[in-house]
């Protein structure tokens, strides 16, 4: 199993709107975190998709090791 790179050891706050779509990035390579930008291409990596339940801030994981998916649940002070 790969490991994924750690983009930071922090969440990434960003705003969402409800029922809107996203794509996470799980690799850590992405240089438009934490969100994909294709830079998993050739790995055993895939974005997960994120659909906002309502408008407002979510916090995605930086550290690619949530237990939450593509939510922060401070894994990264682990680390």
């Amino acid at each position: 199993m790969s490991v994924p790179i750690i983009a930071q050891k922090s969440s990434f706050p960003t705003d969402v709107e409800e029922g809107r779509s996203y794509f996470w990035c799980t690799c850590g390579k992405s240089s438009k975190q934490p969100l994909c930008d294709g830079s998993h291409k050739g790995t055993d990596f895939t974005p997960l998709k994120y659909t906002a339940e309502k408008t407002g801030k979510v916090f995605f994981c930086g550290c690619k090791h949530s237990k939450k998916g593509a939510l922060c649940d401070g894994s990264h002070s682990k680390l």
